[in-house]
Parts: C-alpha cells; sequence; structure tokens
C-alpha cells in the first residue's frame, strides 16, 4: 500500500441489509478496493425478519430489531479486518442508515423498547393530528419543520410510544435515530445526529438546523433532554472505540458523523450541485434533488431534508418500490429476465391501460388502505401488469416530483432496479429525461466512503472540495446513456395526466 495513500470505510445500514465499501485515496483520486453486503434475513434468521422487517398481526406495524443491526455492524467489522487489505491506512469511518427508525435507551444504554418502528410503519395516524394541531397546523409544520407530519416520522413514532407506553418512555434517556444509534456504538459515546437525518424527524427547524422547541412540546414531556444535539455533516466525531480497536486489530480511525441514507445517497450520486435529479429504485422510490434554498411543497407531498454539503434536498418517497416489483414478479412466476422480456413485449402507454400498485399503504400519494387498483388492466395479462407497474412508479414519481421546480433533463439512477436498463428506458421515455447510470451500485454506502474523506480532508491543511470528491466515482458513466423516444415521450405526456386523474378518482374513493 502506497504511503501516501489513505482509506476510508462507509457503512449503509438499510431496511434490508448491512453494506460497507472501502475505498483508497491516492493524489486526489479515488478508487473502491472491496466492498460487501449483509443481507438480514439470510446472515440472522433467528430473528425472523421478512426483508428486514418483523412479523406483525397489524398491518400498519413495521418494526425492526437494535440487536440484529448492531450484531450486523459486528460482523461487517470483522469481514473489513479480513478482506484482504492492509487496513493500517483506514483514516475515517461515516455511514448512513434508513431514514426515521427510532431506537430507545434508558441511562445505561439497555433498551427499554426491544424493537424500533420504521420507515413503512404507517400506524401514528392520530398522532400526527395531534401534532399537527399543536403547532397550528400543515402548512406551519411543513415551513418549520421540511415536511407535513407524516406517520413514519419520528415525531409521531416518539409520540405514540410516550401515549402507549408511558412508564417505558418515562425509562427512556435517549432516542436515537438509526444513524446516530450506530454512530454511537462505533466511538463508544453518545453520537450526535446531522440535519439531513434530524429533518426527517418533524421536529428540527430548517431555518436553525436545530430542534423547534414548539414541535418537541407537542410530541412528548421532556423530549428535549432525550435527543442527540444536531452538529454539521461533516463534523468528527470521535474515533473508532478501544474496544473494536482491539477485537479486530483497526486503527483510530475518525468517526464522521452518519446521516440518513437519501442524503448519503446525494453525495454517492454526485449530487453536490443543483440542476439534474437523482431517481433510487430501492425497497422504497425516491427521487430527489439539490436545493440552494428550501422550498416546501405547497401540496404536502414531498419533503424537505438537510443536504451533506450544507444545502437542502427536495425529495419525495414512495413506499411501493421494490418490493412492489417482486410482487408483480412472483405473482406470475417470473425471474428478472422474463420481467424483462415481459416489458419489451409491450408497448409504451400499455394501451391506455393503468395500475396503481399499492400493495403497502402508499405515502405518496396518501393511500392508507393497501390494495392494488387496476384501469382497463386485467389481473390475469403478464406483460400488461408488468408493464403497468413500472409505468405506475415511473409517472408517479414525474407528477409528485414537480413541486420541486426542476426541469429534470438529466436523470442520475441508482438501487437495484437501476440495473435493468429495460426499466431505464420506461424512465426515460416518462420523464423525457436522459438517464445514466452509475459505476458503483449502492450510492448511499458510497457517499458514506466520500463523505467520510470529505470531513478527513476539511480538518487538515488541503481541504477537497465537493465536486473533487465526486468526480470519479460517483461521476455518471456517460456510456450507460438511456434517451427517450420521442414517440414514447408523448404517449407519456398525455398519460401522466390521465394517470393523475384516475388516482385521483381512487383515492378519493378510498
Amino acid at each position: 500500500m502506497s504511503p501516501h495513500q489513505r482509506c476510508y470505510l462507509g457503512l449503509d445500514s438499510s431496511t434490508q441489509s448491512l453494506s460497507a465499501i472501502l475505498i483508497a485515496v491516492t493524489g486526489g483520486r479515488a478508487e473502491v478496493l472491496w466492498q460487501d453486503a449483509m443481507p438480514f434475513d439470510e446472515t440472522f434468521p433467528e430473528f425472523g425478519t421478512s426483508h428486514g422487517v418483523l412479523p406483525s398481526d397489524d398491518p400498519l406495524v413495521r418494526v425492526s430489531s437494535p440487536e440484529m443491526w448492531v450484531r450486523a455492524l459486528e460482523q461487517m467489522l470483522g469481514r473489513v479486518t479480513r478482506c484482504g487489505i492492509d487496513i493500517r491506512s483506514l483514516c475515517a469511518i461515516s455511514g448512513c442508515a434508513q431514514q426515521h427508525g427510532s431506537v430507545y435507551l434508558s441511562s445505561t444504554g439497555a433498551l427499554t423498547r426491544s424493537v424500533a418502528p420504521i420507515w413503512m410503519d404507517s400506524s401514528t395516524r392520530d398522532e400526527c393530528a395531534e401534532i399537527t394541531a399543536a403547532v397550528g397546523g400543515a402548512a406551519v409544520l411543513a415551513q418549520r419543520t421540511g415536511s407535513r407530519a407524516y406517520e413514519r416520522f419520528t415525531g409521531p413514532q416518539i409520540r405514540k410510544f410516550h401515549k402507549t407506553e408511558p412508564r417505558a418512555y418515562a425509562d427512556t434517556a435517549r432516542i436515537h435515530l438509526v444513524s446516530s444509534f450506530l454512530a454511537s456504538q462505533l466511538t463508544g459515546d453518545d453520537a450526535p445526529l446531522d440535519p439531513g437525518d434530524a429533518s426527517g424527524m418533524n421536529l428540527m427547524d430548517l431555518a436553525t438546523q436545530d430542534w423547534w422547541p414548539l414541535a418537541l412540546d407537542a410530541t412528548a414531556p421532556g423530549l428535549a433532554s432525550k435527543l442527540p444535539r444536531i452538529v454539521p455533516s461533516a463534523t468528527v466525531i470521535g474515533t473508532l472505540a478501544p474496544r473494536w480497536q482491539s477485537r479486530f486489530g483497526l486503527p483510530s480511525a475518525r468517526i464522521v458523523a452518519w446521516t440518513g441514507d437519501n442524503s448519503s445517497s446525494l453525495v454517492g450520486t454526485g449530487l453536490v450541485a443543483d440542476g439534474h435529479m437523482v431517481v433510487s429504485l430501492g425497497t422504497s422510490d425516491t427521487i430527489a434533488g439539490i436545493m440552494r434554498e428550501s422550498r416546501v411543497d405547497p401540496g404536502g407531498i414531498g419533503h424537505v431534508f438537510g443536504a451533506p454539503t450544507g444545502d437542502f434536498m427536495g425529495i419525495t418517497v414512495f413506499k411501493n418500490g421494490s418490493l412492489a416489483r417482486e410482487r408483480v414478479r412472483d405473482a406470475y412466476g417470473l425471474d428478472w429476465a422474463g420481467f424483462s422480456s415481459a416489458l419489451r413485449s409491450t408497448p409504451p402507454g400499455n394501451y391506455g391501460r393503468l395500475m396503481f400498485p399499492w400493495f403497502d399503504p402508499e405515502i405518496t400519494p396518501d393511500v392508507p388502505v393497501a390494495g392494488v387498483r387496476r384501469v382497463g388492466l386485467e389481473p390475469d395479462d403478464v406483460p400488461g401488469n408488468v408493464r403497468g407497474v413500472v409505468e405506475a412508479q415511473m409517472m408517479a414519481m414525474a407528477n409528485h416530483s414537480r413541486w420541486m421546480g426542476v426541469g429534470v433533463r438529466r436523470i442520475h439512477a441508482t438501487g437495484g432496479a437501476a440495473a435493468n436498463r429495460d426499466v431505464l428506458q420506461v424512465m426515460a421515455n416518462v420523464f423525457d429525461a436522459d438517464v445514466y447510470q452509475l459505476p458503483v451500485g449502492n450510492s448511499a454506502c458510497l457517499g458514506s466512503a466520500l463523505r467520510a474523506w470529505h470531513a478527513d480532508a476539511a480538518s487538515s491543511p488541503d481541504p477537497v472540495p465537493w465536486p473533487d470528491i465526486v468526480r470519479n466515482l460517483a461521476a455518471p458513466v456517460e456510456s450507460s446513456r438511456v434517451t427517450p423516444d420521442a414517440s414514447a415521450a408523448a404517449t407519456y405526456a398525455d398519460l401522466r395526466r390521465r394517470y393523475a386523474e384516475a388516482e385521483a378518482r381512487l383515492r378519493a374513493a378510498v
């Protein structure tokens, strides 16, 4: 290993797995040395999760296991030391995690709640209404915190815990997000939050990037003392705890504040300036972009979060992402090659037939009752339903991202389904925009490694600007460009309008 080489580790604790990417930086250029992923279901079957989620009799409740996340972190650090790379040059570690999930701890660090509600949970509708009323309405809440009250957001989840388990809430000394909980494991101390993750709680004031007292009071008593502090994303929050150093022979690497997976993906897809968008096709589907100034969605669908660059991120999130695509694939006994073949066998526009793939209660738009709806589409039409789910997801993203005010001409695609160029062709046609793939698939995990590099360099005499940080590993592959077909784009321009009208009618009937 070159004496001038510096290594950085990025981690991503997503809904379904823990991933790691180790990069090396030499002469200002980064390269990926090693990467790994640890699916929770397969690696830890004793926890009984399905797609990283614990079973529940209530379809609105979605929780996971903090103990499983810690076990995964321990095993991944062990894999890092056995990866065959000299890790003595490991300078810094950062990470990200699924947003909104919360972990509840006593003053001794013991769990006061054995499970953690996660972003898929939609059981807090009453608490959302109570918080909204207490702060002066949905518009006030959105303007101050970046979002109206959402069932999956941490504030309503905390309020529900306080109401249903008041004794356990009283015993809780610290409430962490998944990101700060795992960062605390690395440092051995109480880790702070960054604005990118804290803004997904309905509790942070976007303008001050600190807790909003009125929202805290509306949520639960004594909440201010239970929350971590908020620090800038590039903050070095400590060093790797001695127990990890002695157990795995790791160096005293700096630990950089963790963030949410969506914020981290901005860096991992090269979005450090405004002007284009990133679409992530993962467990949830998201569309996001950089905002220099906060601009809140007047319709209350989108969100404004903090960005690692110190700017803001506009984002719209769709719950029925990869799991909906998988449900359609599995319903017809297809593999992914068969799914793509069925998609290619049907024309753009699907003869005007529409699907609304709300397999789970949807968050964009707000659909509290799960159930697939079809317009002119028969359930036994295999290729029609395959195209129906993909077109529905792309049209919903295009329609519900207009509030950002960005003229979308270029999209960076990431997430598992971004490897499928047939899916990307539908995306390009619906948005009438060029779509690019990225050299590294796990943008959230890569973003964590790049953020570790940026923060480490920022505290040195030779800081590295963001454009140079993302220049090679997070730059889109120019040869991967998927261009829109003019005829298909014209078809979707009309179909998007019809889709929006049908969506409104179906929601009104729920």
